[in-house]
């Protein structure tokens, strides 16, 4: 999977990721948060969600967004949230525009 070419997000609402074939992916930003897959979130032998999306605000934002290698991100939340890893083959994977939603 290649790297986007561009992330914009900081501070919004929305996350956007613009891929080298021209395809932009838009995450809402809770909706990303909540994906998170890290120990803290889910928990790890079982699979079962650990994080409580109520205790997740409506109004959570991207701090920071620092690459991992050139397979993920990594996002600081606003909700002090930090420790998970967002890989670009599930960020293009799971868009969720209607057009790869269709394709799914």
């Amino acid at each position: 999977m290649p790297m986007p070419d561009e992330i914009v997000g900081l501070l919004r609402s929305t996350i956007l990721l613009k891929w080298p074939d021209g395809h932009e992916t838009r995450y809402r930003a809770r909706d990303l948060r909540l994906a998170c897959r890290c120990a803290q979130c889910i928990e790890e032998t079982s699979g079962r969600p650990l994080l409580d999306p109520a205790t997740v605000p409506e109004t959570v934002r991207a701090r920071s967004i620092e690459l991992i290698g050139q397979y993920a991100i990594s996002i600081d939340w606003s909700d002090g949230h930090g420790t998970g890893i967002y890989n670009f083959r599930d960020l293009r994977g799971n868009c969720p525009c209607d057009a790869c939603r269709a394709a799914r």
